[in-house]
């Protein structure tokens, strides 16, 4: 993959970013196949298309391994997230496909702006008649002789280059809408990003909740399955009755399938996190993928407030951005229709050869340079011109009504991501010292118990507390860190700068 940087005087109301484009190898995935000569032996064709086949082949296996190599350094190292991002924006499928719609666009803008260039044609024809089927005239000289006007067999051929001079003002609009198209294209890319990124560091975070989850109910076990030595040995002491066994027992059975659910939402999450990063797992890889993330949940100071994360989100979001060049495109379109009532002006230069009508013979030709201009004008067109204009201008003014809407929809966005960032920060602020109290009145209840002056109970509650304590802190650490990232994005702040 290659990466070129986007800069704020490319396009206008976007931060700076990397579009991230496909090397220019031309094979079936990414340009047109060579076609072999025309005028070639079988032989020499059959070989053509056999090297062409193989470097297909080829291509696919080079594909093939190359996602394979990739995938093995993933799972061979503990991932970052920022290299899971940076992984994402080269194998996401929904970024492939953004490059693809920038190089489609890229397209539509060269058809856009075709109405400005000049145009070379070359035409030629030929036709023959039966003889009795051509209309002669027959004209008598003084001497008694004749010739005959009109021939049997006629050609002709002509290269002409034609200019339009005058539109009605198409010209200076098919100019500006290359220009929109491609900035939206760009912006719509940005978009797709902006939602993978935001997706990556969710299922990143997943994951690593996942993995806190499991030692947290790994730990609960081991307690509960000490809490169990330890009853039994004081029953075949004789000192608590087989109550408290069972007791503890049932305890531990009953977290056990904490332990079970734990594992299994974190073989679901880092199979999301693969599949978001667009990598193959190879067909002989376990269910458990052997994923190791090297980065923690942790607590990112980050300030922000309400006015101005709306105020940054109508200024940055690609979206609004993107509607407003849509908005621009649909004025376009305006003028285009209301083109049709004006006339079209073109001037033309060429050359142009045929036969002589007064010869049989096709080697005599005539030729010679021939220019001029050409000017039309539909005075009545049966009110086409004027339907244009009004479906025009109709979908212009539905273009600002989602423009409208749509700000409206990011600011409740922002509002909404805004709330929630706060409740988890209440929250994780809130857990802060739970914990060091929950381990607290854990070993004081085990402290009473070795006296004899607690009971069973006070233990396996504290243990229970412990471990909610300990779930809790975790799950508010991964909300925080995905309420960031929400707030983040809907701010228009998560486009990477890498």
């Amino acid at each position: 993959m290659t990466i070129s940087h986007l800069r704020n005087k490319d396009v206008p109301e976007v931060q700076n970013c990397y579009i991230i484009r496909p090397m220019a190898i031309k094979t079936e995935r990414n340009g047109p196949i060579a076609r072999p000569p025309a005028r070639m032996s079988f032989s020499l064709r059959a070989s053509w298309y056999f090297i062409l086949a193989s470097l297909l082949v080829f291509g696919r296996l080079a594909f093939a391994v190359s996602s394979s190599t990739m995938t093995n350094g993933v799972l061979s190292k503990p991932l970052s997230l920022a290299d899971a991002i940076n992984i994402a924006l080269q194998q996401n499928p929904a970024v492939r496909r953004g490059q693809k719609d920038l190089e489609a666009a890229q397209g539509v803008v060269i058809q856009t702006r075709a109405i400005a260039i000049p145009k070379i044609k070359i035409t030629g024809s030929y036709s023959a008649v039966q003889p009795s089927d051509v209309d002669t005239v027959s004209i008598a000289s003084g001497t008694g002789a004749g010739f005959h006007f009109g021939t049997d067999q006629s050609w002709s051929t002509q290269i002409r280059l034609t200019q339009s001079l005058y539109e009605g003002g198409r010209m200076v609009s098919a100019l500006r809408a290359g220009r929109l198209t491609r900035e939206q294209s760009l912006l719509n890319y940005q978009t797709t990003v902006a939602n993978t990124v935001v997706e990556v560091r969710v299922a990143y975070y997943d994951v690593l909740l996942a993995a806190q989850q499991i030692i947290v109910q790994e730990a609960s076990v081991e307690l509960l399955r000490k809490e169990l030595a330890d009853t039994n040995r004081r029953y075949d002491a004789g000192t608590v009755p087989r109550f408290n066994v069972l007791r503890a027992e049932v305890e531990l059975a009953n977290a056990q399938p904490k332990l079970i659910r734990a594992r299994n939402s974190f073989r679901i999450a880092k199979n999301n996190l693969v599949n978001l990063l667009g990598l193959n797992v190879p067909k002989e890889t376990l269910e458990d993928i052997p994923l190791a993330l090297s980065d923690k949940l942790e607590k990112e100071p980050y300030q922000i407030e309400l006015p101005q994360a709306i105020s940054f989100a109508l200024e940055r979001r690609s979206e609004l951005a993107s509607l407003r060049k849509a908005q621009a495109l649909r004025n376009e379109d305006v003028i285009n229709a209301k083109a049709g009532y004006k006339p079209s002006l073109q001037a033309f230069a060429g050359y142009d050869a045929r036969n002589s009508i007064f010869s049989s013979d096709l080697t005599d030709e005539l030729h010679g340079w021939i220019a001029g201009v050409q000017l039309t004008w539909d005075i009545f067109d049966g009110q086409r011109t004027r339907g244009k204009v009004k479906e025009a201008g109709a979908l212009y003014e539905r273009a600002g009504v989602e423009l409208e809407d749509t700000e409206r929809r990011i600011e409740l966005e922002v509002r909404t991501a805004y709330s929630s960032f706060i409740e988890a920060a209440e929250l994780l602020s809130s857990q802060a010292k739970v914990l060091e109290q929950a381990e607290e009145a854990l070993r004081l209840a085990e402290a009473r118990s070795e006296a004899g002056s607690g009971t069973q109970l006070d233990v396996l509650s504290a243990q229970t507390a412990l471990t909610e304590a300990r779930a809790t802190q975790i799950q508010a650490l991964h909300d925080y860190a995905v309420a960031r990232a929400r707030l983040e994005r809907a701010v228009g702040m998560n486009v990477p700068s890498q």
